[in-house]
């Protein structure tokens, strides 16, 4: 048996100079929400490049969200099985 499931991603940019950052949001399939956030800073030598900056922050969203679901999903272990298990990660 298969089973469909789906999440809903939105990303955000915000560019002001040589910096970039990022606003993440996933909704699960339970409609939980995490949100993440992550930044970029251009050094002054580089030649402005908005994509690569965008890249660079919305890397680190997700990435900041990625480490908030394993933390999420190993709670969910621990309370479902009853003892503590080894971090995921």
């Amino acid at each position: 048996m298969q089973t469909l499931v789906g999440w809903h991603v939105e990303m955000e940019f915000r560019e002001d100079g040589d910096r970039t950052r990022a606003a993440a949001m996933v909704r699960l399939s339970d409609g939980t929400e995490v949100r993440g956030h992550g930044n970029a800073q251009r050094h002054p030598t580089d030649s402005p490049q908005l994509r690569v900056g965008e890249e660079i922050a919305g890397a680190r969203a997700l990435m900041d969200i990625a480490s908030q679901l394993l933390q999420k999903a190993h709670h969910e272990i621990d309370d479902a099985s009853g003892r503590t298990s080894y971090p995921l990660g």
